[in-house]
């Protein structure tokens, strides 16, 4: 056990280190993830994954991955085997552990029937609008339904009909019966059953009534030997539902359910029915776009698992919601990249570069290091010739103050190569605009440096024309420009803030040759530009990169200037 956990830094493992020290649990600790395969998961999620999976881990426990398949209408096998790869991605293993809520129907409906029996649960045919009528509200208490004292045995009937399909959906529902005047509203006589005559995709068509959430979830905890029960803040208003059902039912292990505060990013959305939207409306390219908060979409993107759990870690765990600014995952993202990424050279904007006094049928393999961070990486070769790209902005026939490139008559460093000199420039008559730049090359400069030791300020990054790959580069922005997208207090919803330039798709650029036997996922640090990854969308014809980050830090920026 780590030193974390023994000290108990957080009020999760107090309360673990608490039920250990009691011998509650036989010194046990088995927690759970469980998803509702109706989408794929979020950045959010990848906190609770963490958390859970995570602390089972140090206190040499187990998690259980299970799926809450108890709304057939919305669930797909899609979602089910992205939510595995996802977990399994971040690093973690549920080994033979893996369950469905659907594993236990049959119990859950015993359970529901001894409710039944024991006058705790009756049959109620009250609409949906009426149970909210009679619900009450957070000041005054409900009012109990018309069908509440039901007798026992109409109610055994009125459910077996529904079991059976002799009722239409929608016409009513089994509820708890608690108190309708309890101070908490989740109390008042919750829905424990619904009607759906709706195809299961493991059971098929054996059930046509399907347990609600709360019912199903604290029973499935009991039934797995859970005993700790971690789930997000918007859960607390339900504990004592989650315990009444577990007492009533007279199931004897009884799980801790503890909450922490859910993670909220600025510039981003974590609803999974406003994600769907996105994909279902096209306003993104599918679930994996680069764009969205998936962890298929930042997996796509270029984002690491061990960056992401950096991140998770970092953020804490708290009993108080608050909104994570976006930048502090880049943080994470550019830290791990930083001391991981090769370092290649890619001309997103190529502005061609004639060496006139360099031999035309020479080419030299000049030695590059792949990552100053790390030696281990080791140096490659990249070819040099006498015509070659630089970036369009490395360029200025007028140049302005303190402009440190390539300008007529200066002289500047081209990155692992030689000092080159700016001679000439080529312009289109019609419009001026420059289609080459000639140069000279100081052959006693080569790898960059001269023994004169004479100041050379600028630094270019270029590739061999000969020799280099064409590429497609996705430079991507925010999905949103608002910092809440949620925000709907000027009558708008977060589809109004979508941002229409948050991707970029440059054609024609050019990259090292290497890269062409680059695999989609392999991240890289382009010399200058950020951190990007092959795309699956590469071909060996024309190769595919998103960005992943840029290399501007504002979180340290931030910091810095926060003191």
């Amino acid at each position: 056990m780590s030193d974390n956990v023994k000290s108990g830094v957080d009020f999760i493992r107090e309360r673990i280190n608490k039920d250990n020290e009691t011998g509650k649990y036989n010194k046990q600790v088995v927690t759970r993830f469980p998803p509702e395969p109706n989408g794929y998961l979020h950045i959010g999620h990848a906190k609770s994954i963490c958390i859970n999976f995570g602390i089972a881990r140090e206190y040499n426990g187990r998690c259980h991955l299970r799926f809450d398949d108890t709304n057939p209408e919305k669930e797909e096998i899609e979602y089910i085997e992205s939510i595995k790869k996802d977990v399994r991605w971040l690093g973690f293993d549920w080994g033979k552990h893996l369950y469905y809520a659907s594993d236990y129907f049959q119990q859950i409906h015993d359970f529901a029937v001894n409710l039944i029996k024991a006058g705790k649960a009756y049959v109620c045919h009250l609409t949906p609008e009426q149970m909210r009528e009679y619900r009450g509200t957070l000041t005054e208490p409900g009012k109990n339904s018309p069908y509440r004292n039901r007798s026992v045995e109409e109610n055994l009937s009125l459910f077996e009909q529904m079991k059976n399909g002799e009722l239409d959906e929608g016409a009513c529902v089994l509820r708890a019966k608690i108190d309708m005047a309890s101070p908490n509203i989740t109390m008042r006589d919750p829905a424990i059953y619904r009607i759906k005559k709706a195809e299961h995709h493991r059971t098929g068509s054996t059930w046509c009534i399907y347990p609600m959430y709360d019912f199903t979830h604290c029973i499935s905890d009991a039934l797995e030997g859970i005993t700790h029960s971690l789930c997000t803040l918007e859960f607390e208003i339900n504990r004592p539902l989650y315990d009444w059902v577990l007492e009533q039912i007279g199931y004897p292990h009884r799980p801790q359910q503890i909450e922490f505060a859910r993670l909220n990013l600025n510039y981003t959305v974590m609803s999974k029915r406003k994600l769907l939207r996105l994909v279902t409306e096209k306003y993104v390219h599918g679930w994996d776009d680069p764009r969205m908060p998936t962890l298929s979409g930042l997996r796509r993107r270029g984002y690491t698992p061990e960056s992401i759990r950096t991140f998770a870690e970092r953020i804490g765990i708290s009993k108080v919601n608050s909104t994570i600014d976006y930048a502090f995952l880049e943080y994470c993202l550019r830290e791990d990249l930083n001391m991981r990424a090769p370092r290649v050279m890619a001309v997103l904007k190529p502005l061609k570069v004639v060496i006139d006094n360099y031999p035309d049928d020479t080419v030299e393999w000049m030695p590059a290091i792949n990552n100053p961070e790390d030696e281990s990486a080791g140096e490659r070769e990249i070819p040099f010739s006498n015509v070659l790209y630089i970036e369009q902005e490395d360029f200025s026939l007028n140049p302005p103050p303190k402009y440190h490139r390539l300008s007529p008559g200066k002289e500047i460093r081209l990155k692992h190569a030689y000092y080159i000199t700016c001679t000439s420039v080529v312009q289109d008559e019609s419009t001026g605009k420059i289609t080459e730049v000639h140069c000279t090359y100081d052959p006693a400069s080569k790898g960059g440096w001269t023994d004169d030791k004479r100041t050379v300020r600028g630094t270019s990054h270029w590739v061999s024309a000969a020799h280099a790959k064409k590429a497609e580069i996705r430079l991507y922005d925010s999905l949103f420009t608002n910092e809440n997208p949620d925000d709907d207090s000027e009558g708008k919803t977060f589809i109004d803030y979508l941002n229409p330039n948050s991707l970029e798709a440059l054609s024609g650029c050019l990259v090292e040759p290497g890269l062409e036997k680059a695999k989609p996922g392999d991240f890289f640090q382009f010399l200058r530009q950020g951190y990007f990854c092959m795309d699956p969308d590469s071909t060996s014809e024309n190769l595919v990169f998103n960005r992943t980050v840029t290399l501007k830090d504002t979180w340290a920026k931030l910091q810095k200037k926060n003191g």
